[in-house]
């Protein structure tokens, strides 16, 4: 009988000496992936470091919740649409499970801190006042600014949500379907292509470095040359400088809030005599096109939808 219990109590011992064998090198495991896991991000305020792959995400610009649909990843948050509904209307099945946090320029703190998210992204030209505040409810990356080539912002988003090499393989099919494209349109490209918008109050004439300019610039048409300039866009137009507006095809957008006072001033101009005698109207080729697709959403999937748009257009 003693010897049976020695070499218990020695079986025990040695199993006692293995699982805590085991649980150190579990221990030692964790530690080891939570590192692997852990990323830091560089960023417009400094740089944010993040914990694992994040799974509840607010996002605060509009470009950005098309960013983020583009990468198949629905965000818990984000800000309302500038226009019409609660989302645009070609995102809007992606967003129904999608709570609204206010708008680009008024983002609810409560809101998104009620959501519990472990990744805010945002912008520092909308919400550097409340970067601070954002950073206390959870690690927060902000773009720089919000400007026509969207796809920067876009390369930022990727990183942020720890799907780099998807974001990747999303830009370089959209800039393949833009080679394709410019391929096919050919010498159609020579034309010089005007683009305006009409809003209550003000109309304006866009450069290059817009949203519809820089994705006309990589398809290679021709700019008129009083808006074959590298800035965004001349404000504040008056009748005197319609004759700015003419090319050999228009496109224009209308930014509608509700109260038809931006339709309204869309038909006093495209109706004025000054207007009319453009050679583009005279030609007739004016083509009105849909506000949110060709300046307002600003991300991956509008810009999918112009060149549909375009494609239909120059056929």
């Amino acid at each position: 009988m003693k010897k049976i219990g020695v070499l218990a109590i020695a079986f025990l011992l040695i199993l006692l000496a293995a699982c805590g064998s085991t649980e150190d090198e579990t221990v030692a495991g964790n530690e080891e992936a939570t590192d692997q896991e852990s990323y830091t991000v560089t960023h417009a305020m400094g740089e944010t470091t993040i914990e694992g792959e994040p799974q509840r995400v607010v996002i605060l610009t509009n470009e950005g919740v098309e960013a983020l649909l583009a990468m198949d990843v629905t965000p818990v948050g984000a800000v309302e649409a500038f226009t019409g509904d609660q989302w645009y209307e070609h995102a809007a099945d992606q967003l129904k499970d999608t709570q609204s946090v206010g708008t680009e320029s008024e983002p609810s703190l409560e809101a998104i801190a009620a959501l519990e998210p472990d990744l805010i992204i945002g912008n520092k030209m909308r919400q550097e006042q409340v970067y601070d505040q954002l950073s206390q409810i959870a690690p927060t990356v902000f773009a720089e600014s919000l400007r026509g080539d969207w796809q920067e912002n876009f390369e930022l988003y990727s990183k942020a949500i720890n799907k780099e090499e998807v974001g990747q393989e999303k830009l370089a099919e959209y800039n393949e379907r833009i080679e394709e494209l410019k391929t096919s349109l050919g010498d159609q490209t020579q034309q010089e292509v005007s683009i305006v918008r009409f809003m209550a109050g003000d109309v304006r004439i866009y450069h290059k470095d817009s949203f519809s300019g820089v994705i006309l610039e990589q398809l290679g048409f021709a700019r008129p040359e009083e808006q074959d300039l590298e800035d965004f866009a001349e404000r504040g137009v008056t009748k005197e400088r319609i004759p700015a507006m003419d090319g050999d095809i228009l496109f224009y957008f209308t930014y509608e809030t509700g109260d038809s006072e931006a339709t309204k001033l869309e038909e006093e101009w495209i109706n004025d005599p000054l207007f009319q005698n453009l050679e583009v109207a005279k030609a007739d080729k004016i083509f009105k096109v849909d506000d949110v697709i060709w300046n307002t959403a600003g991300g991956y999937l509008a810009a999918n939808l112009m060149l549909d748009d375009l494609e239909t257009y120059f056929e």
